[in-house]
């Protein structure tokens, strides 16, 4: 708390995503495209390929 009896501002907690297990199915999701089984195989592949990174390449 201030002085003022206001609660002290504390900053926004960003979060990009990528600090959580994400699924290919969410993945996909997030690309704008239908959780298909072929989809999913890609971005299963994605995933694997890049890890966390593929989340932060795919999500605006």
């Amino acid at each position: 708390m201030t002085e003022q009896g206001q609660p002290a501002h504390r900053p926004p907690q960003l979060r990009t995503g990528a600090e959580g297990p994400v699924d290919p199915e969410d993945l996909a999701m997030a690309d704008g495209v239908d959780p298909t089984p072929e989809n999913i195989e890609k971005y299963r592949r994605i995933l694997e390929e890049k890890g966390p990174r593929a989340v932060e390449e795919t999500t605006p």
